[in-house]
Order: structure tokens, then C-alpha cells, then sequence
């Protein structure tokens, strides 16, 4: 028994040694160490705002345990990036072990100021992780473009509080208030010289209009986006691009430019045209990412839109890409794509004009309920209470109604009061409506025998999108969508071409774009 004690005596010391023991035999490294990248490229970052994380792995393929002499920034202390080893922060680090057949992970970020740097708005700025010295050093290049822009953003108070502005205020007096500031008057052209951050919501007050210069870029930081107040005025002056690169577009979207944020929503809030805003445009313009791409609200003028959208996109929004509430909208030629809940919401009624559209719902990032396209009347806002309002006019032509989802199209009116109105007109449209279960053949807001409301109408028939996951919704040779439409010559100007700009003929293609001959991949 004192042997079996002694014995294991012996062996617990033994263990405790070994796990207290810090050091191990290393050799020096010899230069042979492997990388997952050559070249870390860290994007583009604006000026005096941090980048993401970005990390590198560093592989030690020997059989020896080694030791790292030094790893270090080329620009050492000076440098504008900063590494992370072994959850130590630093610029220059010595002595860092490595084991055998084993791998670390170098953490890098950077904070720029472009005005550190000699002219111009951009700057490529360059930098190197340095493994080692003399004959056995090892590098790593650091790339990042920092870009100069104009921030905007709301006050911060000297007891630190924040700016905001007022929404509304509820039957009990309670405000509604969001972070957010009015833009001054000095604030309300923006240029495509430098591109505008947004801190919360950046609004446009009474009798103010907010012009945006064709080519600029917007991003807005998360829960930003703009407001445009009563008797104010947005408008978005883009103009047809030659390129790819959209040199003409006004484009809308999130601050963060890592590629892989380019398509998450939801990264901002929305452009919210609210009760009384009055003469807003937007030409072509590309919103994407946000939570609600266009909200607008209310129109006491049933002569002149409160919203004109012409040869315009929007992607990618979190719940609605345009969401109306008794809105009055004339939109032309423009993209409407997919949502976690509808492309096109036309809450509690309104007047509604859309000619060469296309509304194209293939949300994949959860289940969605519902459809591409949902018009109704009334507004429950719970405990019993119901709003209503007229829906006056909504007129579809030479339109695309399309998705991953069966059903694509719906209506609801409010139940018990036939006199609130609840009108809408579809003729030559393709329009995704796959009632397999026979659920609305006896519905009459689904008569689609009415030629009076369904005038040439095509049913479930293929659009031939060119990608439905990048949102490339110009269609192809063996779209449903050709020659279905109807644009005589008589036309508004503004649909006499497709959205990038090639004239139709009179049986034309429905949707925004004329039919092309894809390329084969």
C-alpha cells in the first residue's frame, strides 16, 4: 500500500510539473513559415473610423517546436495598423513559440486620418507584417484605401446625451423620439466629390429641400437613415451610367464596406417621406440593405405624387423595400426587390400609378409569409382598433409581379364597411399566382376574369431572371415577359425606354428592363 502511495506520489508531482512548466525547447525559425494569405486587404475605411478585424494564419508545418524572433509592423511604432498575437495588442512582439505542426492567428485593424496624407480623397495606404530578420525574414503585405467623406451626424450634449428628434406624441403624451438632427442650410446639396457617412436620422425641415447630386454615395450607420418633414422636399438627381461601376446612380447603403456586408439587411433604417413632405424624387437611385428601403406617408394633394420613383432600385431591405400608408406614388421603369416581409406594400389605401416595374421577392435568409406584392385598406393597430382609408387608384401596367413563393399577389379589405374603397387595376402584367388548392377561385377580389381590373394578364410563367440571389432581375431570351407588354407611342416619355435606357417597341417587354442574350458563365 506505501509503495502504491509512493508511486502515485511520484506521479502527481510529476504531472504538476509538467503543466507548470512555461517553457519548452524551441529552435529558432528558419524562414519556413506558411501563411493563409500573402496579402491582407483590409477594404476600404473612412477616415478616423475604425476597420473590421481582419486575420491571418500563421502556419508552422516543421516537426520542431520554434520560436519567432521578432513579428512586427514594417513602419514598427509609427505604424496606422495594429496587431493582436495571442490576445497580446501591440505593433512589435519578440520571442513568439510556435509548436510543432501548429498554427497562430494574427489579428490586424486600422483607424486612418486622410488628412495625414498628401491631397486627393483617396489614399492607399500600405504597411507589412514582418516575420523574422535578415535571410529569414518573411513577409506579409497590409493594404487598406481610406477614403475621405463628409460626416454628418447628430449632437452630443455636454451631459451626454444625444440630440433627437420628435416622431409624435401618444394619447397619454408620451413622446416618440429617435436620434437625429436637422440638416442646416448649408447641408442640404450634396455632392459626388466625397462620400456622406450619416449618423442617426438626418432630417429635412419645413421648407427646406435636400438635393443629391448625380453620382453621390450615401451610407448610413446603423439605425440612420433620412427624414423628410412636413413641407420638406427630397430630391434624388441621378442619371443613366454607362458602366457597371454606376457612375451616374445615387446609391443608398449601409457604412459598412467590408464585401461581406454588401449584402446583409437591415444595416440602416430607412428614407421616411413623411405626412407632408411634399415633391420628392427619386431618379435613378439604388437603395439596398436598409430595414425599410422607402417609407412614405400621407397625401393631401390627389393631383401631384408625393413620391415620383423612376429608373430606380431597391434591394435587400429587412422587412419592406417600398412601404406606402395612404401614400400617393407615381413610379416608372423601377426595381422593387426582395424583402423579409413584401417588396410593395400599399398599407391603408392611397393612389398609386406603375408602369414598367418590377417587383421581384426571392428572400432566402428566412421563412416569408408575405407576399411580393400586398394591397389593402384599413390598419390594425390592436385592442379592437381599426383604421381605414380609400384606396382610390392602383394601377399596374406592363409590370412584373414575381417570386419564390406561390402566391405573389394579395388583397385585403376591410370586413363590414363596403363603402371604404378598395380599387386596382392590372393589364398587361406577368404575374406569379400559383393557386394550387383552389383557395381563392371563389374570392371576388380575385376575379381575374374581369377584364375590366385583369387585362392581359399572364400567369406563372418563367421571367428567366438573370440571378435572382445577386438581385440581377433583368430578364432573358426565355422570359414569359416578352412582347406581353403594351407601350404605344403616346407613352410618357420617361417608359418609352427600358431603365437602362434602350428604347421599346409598342408590343414591348413588361418590367423595367428589355429581354437580353445572357452570357454563358
Amino acid at each position: 500500500m506505501k509503495k502504491f502511495l509512493y508511486a502515485f506520489l511520484i506521479l502527481t508531482i510529476t504531472i504538476l510539473w509538467s503543466s507548470c512548466r512555461k517553457d519548452f525547447v524551441t529552435v529558432p525559425s528558419s524562414g519556413q513559415l506558411q501563411f493563409s494569405k500573402d496579402t491582407v486587404y483590409l477594404d476600404t475605411v473612412f477616415t478616423n473610423i475604425g476597420s473590421s478585424t481582419y486575420n491571418l494564419k500563421v502556419y508552422n508545418r516543421s516537426d520542431d517546436d520554434i520560436r519567432i524572433p521578432t513579428i512586427q509592423l514594417g513602419e514598427g511604432e509609427n505604424s496606422n495598423y495594429r496587431l493582436n498575437i495571442d490576445g497580446i495588442a501591440g505593433k512589435v512582439f519578440e520571442d513568439v513559440e510556435l509548436l510543432a505542426n501548429d498554427s497562430m492567428f494574427v489579428f490586424v485593424e486600422t483607424t486612418l486620418d486622410i488628412n495625414d496624407f498628401a491631397g486627393g480623397n483617396q489614399f492607399l495606404y500600405t504597411d507589412a507584417i514582418e516575420f523574422d530578420t535578415g535571410s529569414n525574414e518573411q513577409k506579409v503585405e497590409l493594404v487598406t484605401l481610406v477614403q475621405d467623406a463628409v460626416f454628418l451626424y447628430p449632437q452630443q450634449f455636454d451631459d451626454g446625451t444625444i440630440e433627437t428628434l420628435l416622431l409624435g406624441v401618444d394619447d397619454e403624451g408620451n413622446e416618440s423620439r429617435v436620434e437625429g438632427f436637422f440638416l442646416e442650410d448649408t447641408e442640404l446639396d450634396w455632392t459626388n466629390e466625397k462620400p456622406y457617412v450619416v449618423y442617426g436620422y438626418a432630417a429635412v425641415g419645413q421648407n427646406q429641400v435636400l438635393n443629391i447630386e448625380a453620382g453621390t454615395r450615401v451610407h448610413f450607420h446603423a439605425d440612420s437613415g433620412l427624414i423628410v418633414g412636413n413641407l420638406g422636399s427630397l430630391q434624388v438627381n441621378g442619371a443613366l451610367s454607362m458602366t457597371e461601376e454606376l457612375e451616374n446612380e445615387v446609391i443608398f447603403e449601409g457604412d459598412r464596406l467590408e464585401p461581406g456586408f454588401a449584402n446583409v439587411p437591415g444595416q440602416w433604417g430607412t428614407i421616411w417621406l413623411t405626412d407632408g413632405s411634399t415633391n420628392n424624387k427619386i431618379e435613378y437611385a439604388t437603395i439596398k440593405n436598409a430595414t425599410i428601403g422607402v417609407l412614405t406617408e400621407n397625401s393631401d394633394d390627389p393631383n401631384n405624387p408625393t413620391l415620383l420613383l423612376n429608373n430606380s432600385q431597391i434591394h435587400n431591405s429587412a422587412t419592406v423595400g417600398l412601404l406606402a400608408r395612404t401614400g400617393h406614388i407615381e413610379a416608372n421603369n423601377s426595381v422593387i426587390g426582395s424583402a423579409g416581409q413584401a417588396s410593395l406594400y400599399l398599407n391603408l389605401g392611397g393612389k398609386y400609378t406603375f408602369r414598367h416595374c418590377t417587383f421581384a421577392n426571392y428572400w432566402s435568409n428566412s421563412f416569408r409569409v408575405f407576399p411580393t406584392v400586398l394591397i389593402d385598406n384599413f390598419l390594425d393597430v390592436g385592442n379592437g382598433t381599426i383604421f381605414t382609408a380609400d384606396l382610390v387608384q392602383a394601377d399596374f401596367s406592363n409590370c412584373i409581379i414575381y417570386g419564390n413563393n406561390g402566391i405573389e399577389l394579395l388583397f385585403n379589405k376591410v370586413e363590414n364597411d363596403s363603402s371604404v374603397l378598395l380599387k386596382y387595376n392590372f393589364k398587361n402584367c406577368l404575374i406569379k399566382f400559383d393557386d394550387f388548392n383552389n383557395r381563392f377561385v371563389n374570392d371576388p377580389l380575385y376575379n381575374f376574369n374581369d377584364t375590366d381590373i385583369f387585362e392581359n394578364i399572364v400567369f406563372n410563367s418563367d421571367p428567366d431572371f438573370k440571378n435572382t440571389d445577386t438581385s440581377e432581375f433583368i430578364i432573358g431570351d426565355n422570359s414569359g415577359a416578352i412582347g406581353i407588354g403594351n407601350t404605344p407611342s403616346s407613352a410618357p416619355i420617361i417608359i418609352q425606354n427600358d431603365i437602362l435606357g434602350n428604347p421599346r417597341s409598342i408590343m414591348s417587354d413588361v418590367g423595367a428592363y428589355n429581354h437580353t442574350t445572357f452570357d454563358d458563365d
